[in-house]
């Protein structure tokens, strides 16, 4: 019998950092190379636009964040559905899946406003599937804020202030999690991309 391909069940791939890291970016620039390679890619987002997920966006961007506890039951809600509903579905037909954020972003944005980081971790991780690789892209805050700067008016949310990203930075930096790796982001859009794809080649055989 011939080996299973590691590759049949597909692959889940997490970019992790705060608010103008340049994830968006990097997760396109991905996709087109992954399909480059005859590989069937789908991006996606936490929260997402359903509708425990569009409560956090919508809050967010009206600057009147939820309740820390409303927060929570939210993201955990719309993250069982997303998972039930899309990543499983999606790595069970072998697809890549590329997620712009997962639980370790509740755990370093929800862990910044005072909850406990790792019983964030256990809460996610009682039905979450485990990534195959986590690209933590990782840029001072006051660079990050810059980069924010520049989006069209009305994009701002109430996460977006330099003390609040950096002790979210600082918890990123804390994580101690499987296939983790950090990413310097701090560069022009294509260095950034090579050190991705240099990360993925190694660790993913792509």
């Amino acid at each position: 019998m011939e080996p299973e391909s590691p590759h049949l069940r597909g692959c889940l791939v997490v970019f992790e950092g705060i608010d103008g890291t340049g994830k968006t970016t990097q997760i396109a620039l991905l996709a087109k190379y992954l399909r480059s390679c005859g590989l069937d890619v789908i991006k996606d987002c936490e929260p997402t636009h359903g509708p425990w997920g569009s409560r956090v966006r919508n809050a967010a961007l009206a600057g009147e964040r939820l309740s820390l506890e409303e927060e929570i039951e939210c993201l955990l809600m719309d993250r069982r559905e997303h998972v039930r509903n899309v990543i499983e579905p999606a790595l069970a037909a072998g697809k890549w899946v590329l997620l712009d954020r997962y639980y370790m972003s509740m755990m370093a944005y929800q862990g910044a406003c005072g909850a406990d980081v790792e019983s964030i971790r256990d809460m996610n991780e009682e039905f979450a599937t485990e990534p195959n690789l986590i690209l933590w892209l990782d840029l001072p805050p006051e660079m990050a804020l810059r980069r924010v700067a520049g989006r069209a008016p009305g994009q701002e949310d109430a996460f977006e202030n330099e003390a609040f990203l950096t002790a979210c930075t600082e918890i990123y930096s804390r994580l101690e999690m499987p296939h983790w790796h950090r990413v310097d982001a701090n560069g022009s859009v294509q260095e950034v991309h090579a050190r991705i794809r240099r990360i993925v080649r190694d660790e993913l055989r792509i």
